[in-house]
């Protein structure tokens, strides 16, 4: 099996971010992003999915902190894309349930092709600490529109902001763990009755 790693630069006006992932690592993650609350998140996807996960941004903090959510959004989801290369043998589809204390959320992906997010979040309040928690509906926009994916996120019940967020980025790193998994049985074969995704 080849290395599943990828290594991508954005850079933009408002942003500079580096982003290195390997699907098939251990977990172990380095961030130098300047939002911590999005760092303490994006650490749940690297050790509940496995993926070694390693991203540097240079953003505009000094405006808001929008335009390097979405950007790092984006950016990871081109490392994906990369990572997971023609899709061949590719389990493709995969789903979590994560609960912590009372909140529970589910997360549904589908290595399609499609970029198509669904997402049914309210959280119980605005913010998180500094963190606006609307910022996170533009990262994983950001995400699926560059990684080429179906997402489905939805928050079943949560009375704490915090646990509401954790959940939803444990399940997705479950999630994409599942279906970043390779099928022995799939082998060479392309997950797809079309024969490409």
């Amino acid at each position: 099996m080849s290395q599943r790693i990828a290594e991508v630069e954005r850079n933009t006006l408002e942003t500079q971010i580096k982003v290195k992932i390997n699907l098939d690592g251990t977990g172990k993650s380095h961030f130098a992003i300047g939002i911590p609350f999005l760092e303490h998140m994006l650490d749940q996807i690297a050790r509940h999915g496995l993926i070694d996960m390693d991203i540097t941004a240079i953003g505009d903090l000094e405006i808001d902190d929008h335009h390097t959510v979405e950007d790092v959004g984006i950016t990871l989801g081109q490392a994906f894309a990369m990572a997971v290369g023609d899709k061949k043998g590719l389990t493709r589809y995969g789903h979590a349930y994560v609960p912590l204390d009372e909140a529970l959320s589910r997360v549904v992906v589908d290595f399609s092709g499609r970029p198509g997010l669904s997402y049914d979040v309210k959280y119980p309040r605005s913010s998180i600490g500094r963190f606006d928690v609307d910022l996170f509906r533009e990262f994983f926009q950001g995400f699926v529109n560059h990684a080429g994916v179906t997402l489905h996120i939805d928050n079943l019940k949560g009375s704490n902001a915090h646990h509401v967020a954790e959940t939803i980025f444990k399940a997705m790193g479950r999630a994409l763990r599942m279906a970043a998994t390779l099928d022995a049985r799939m082998a060479d074969m392309m997950p797809s009755t079309k024969g490409l995704l």
